[in-house]
């Protein structure tokens, strides 16, 4: 059985379908892989953030893109936020909206 992406929340939508050529290109080859092969990609792909928060981490010559996700029960994968990244730390605002929807798709049933 493959995995499944889901996207729960339209903005998340969006934001990927508005990526640069080049960064689209590479957010899809890296979803597909983790539809084949799984959530977890590791490194330089995916990376932990905190427990069952992950973060796709797609780079491209436009510049570098972080869609946040988490999985759930059935090989689902959840994307919850997505954003360009500016700055070498991940912004502190983004986190957070992650981990406020990390937590209502988590607490769903």
């Amino acid at each position: 059985m493959t995995w499944k992406i889901e996207y729960p929340y339209e903005d998340v939508e969006q934001f990927i379908l508005k990526l640069p050529a080049g960064l689209s290109a590479k957010y899809f080859h890296l979803t597909d892989l983790m539809i084949e092969f799984g959530a977890n990609l590791g490194m330089p792909h995916t990376k932990p953030m905190s427990t069952g928060l992950f973060e796709l981490r797609v780079k491209g010559k436009e510049g570098i893109a972080r869609v946040f996700y988490c999985t759930k029960v059935g090989k689902r994968i959840i994307m919850l936020h997505g954003f360009i990244k500016k700055t070498p730390k991940t912004p502190s605002k983004d986190l957070r909206k992650a981990e406020r929807r990390f937590k209502e798709v988590k607490d769903e049933t």
